[in-house]
């Protein structure tokens, strides 16, 4: 891996816009793939989206975690994960903002998995939290007991979705709105067009797309580490900000491309998703760096930003529960609220 702090800083800056052109073209792809994977062998959309999408997606997260824990960047790494669970709540508000003008993005996902998804989430993301405040309690032949312990509740929540999301033990009730007709028509050609296809060919399809994901995500990432660098601003702010956004790049574009043929439920299941294994992403982290426990190098108030995900990831549960078809500056009221959070809680993680 070549080191990006020895090229210009004009070339960092074009070789992440390169990267993340790749990113978007191939995260596009990938929503449409899952989507029609799901209809055919009758995977729940919103499971597919976390597990599948959400994999998908996390692919760059993965490489640059690992990356910066190997260089000894564990501040890095960590304010990454915890940042990137915020920023990715912020990409939904975003597309409910600007794709879905005048009705919220909550009133085409009442999918009551999401919410066990939702929950699920909180939960991964309060026992990381619990573990930058504590530090490291103890370790099991050089790795730390969160890190197993955050793993292993990650699996248990796929677990339990997948097995709720086969039998549900309640469904919405009310008016289910409709995706806009311009959504259905996108859908209906995409499947028209992919009629042929096979669907072990749609799983090559979706493993090549996977890998453009993966080499752009590492592109922009690395980069942006570099821009960082090259710019003086603290590591621990720029892993919650920069580096967070660069990574999140495959899930700005498959939930935009998602929501854009009507796949609502699976557009907040992939960040939902995504969100979750971001935080058992901590163990490959903790085997990655070798300089001591990831969580004893963790700065404490990388906590905040779990605390924030926390909210905002609740503020997205209540606006499933409430389905309210309101709006406000063309979003809906739960994706305001999580923007007014995100900016005014970055505003405050500044300071500390």
């Amino acid at each position: 891996m070549p080191n990006f702090e020895e090229f210009s800083l004009p070339l960092n800056l074009l070789m992440f816009a390169c990267g993340a052109v790749a990113v978007w073209l191939a995260g596009t792809k990938l929503s449409r793939y899952v989507d029609l994977f799901a209809d055919r062998t009758g995977l729940g959309k919103a499971f597919a989206g976390a597990l599948l999408l959400g994999g998908a997606t996390s692919l760059p997260e993965l490489a640059t975690t690992v990356t910066a824990s190997l260089s000894g960047a564990a501040e890095l790494a960590g304010t990454n994960l915890l940042g990137g669970v915020v920023m990715q709540i912020a990409v939904l508000a975003f597309i409910d903002a600007f794709v879905l003008r005048g009705r919220p993005l909550t009133l085409f996902s009442p999918r009551s998995s999401l919410l066990m998804i939702g929950v699920m989430l909180i939960a991964l993301v309060a026992f990381a939290s619990a573990a930058v405040v504590s530090g490291e309690l103890a370790s099991v032949a050089g790795i730390g007991l969160w890190p197993l312990v955050l793993t292993a509740a990650y699996l248990f929540s796929l677990w339990i979705t997948y097995r709720y999301e086969g039998n549900p033990r309640w469904e919405p009730e009310g008016e289910v709105a409709e995706p806009p007709e311009s959504a259905r028509d996108l859908k209906d050609a995409h499947e028209q067009a992919y009629s042929d296809v096979s669907t072990g060919g749609l799983v090559g399809y979706f493993s090549l797309a996977s890998l453009v994901v993966l080499m752009g995500g590492v592109v922009v990432a690395m980069t942006g580490e570099a821009i960082a660098a090259q710019s003086g601003i603290g590591q621990s702010f720029i892993g919650a900000t920069l580096v967070a956004l660069a990574t999140s790049l495959p899930e700005v574009s498959t939930t935009y491309s998602a929501v854009r043929f009507g796949a609502y439920s699976m557009a907040a299941a992939n960040i939902l998703g995504t969100n979750s294994l971001e935080i058992a992403l901590f163990l490959p982290a903790e085997i990655a760096y070798r300089e001591g426990p990831i969580f004893d190098a963790v700065p404490p108030s990388a906590a905040f930003l779990g605390a924030m995900g926390i909210i905002t990831t609740s503020l997205y549960l209540w606006g499933i529960l409430e389905r309210r078809d309101r709006t406000i500056l063309g979003m809906g009221q739960d994706s305001l609220a999580v923007l007014v959070v995100y900016i005014l809680g970055l505003a405050v993680y500044w300071t500390l």
